[in-house]
């Protein structure tokens, strides 16, 4: 979340995932970045025990929602 908010405050544009157990974190993050409706994808938790097929469904389901981000812009 850290890095994503200081790129956009850079001018550039960034998607950040969070998964599901960070996202309170990351909305306090995102507060304390000073952009409190900083946009971020949501995925499922774990990441780390999947297999790469897996992963790469994953990534096809997310992709809408992180273009959407980089598109909208903050």
């Amino acid at each position: 979340m850290h890095d994503g908010i200081q790129f956009e405050k850079q001018g550039v544009p960034a998607a950040v995932i969070c998964t599901e157990p960070f996202i309170t974190s990351g909305v306090a993050m995102a507060k304390i970045g000073g952009i409190p409706d900083y946009p971020f994808a949501v995925m499922d938790h774990p990441l780390g025990s999947l297999d790469q097929q897996t992963l790469k469904e994953k990534a096809r389901e997310i992709a809408p929602r992180i273009i959407e981000i980089l598109v909208k812009g903050i």
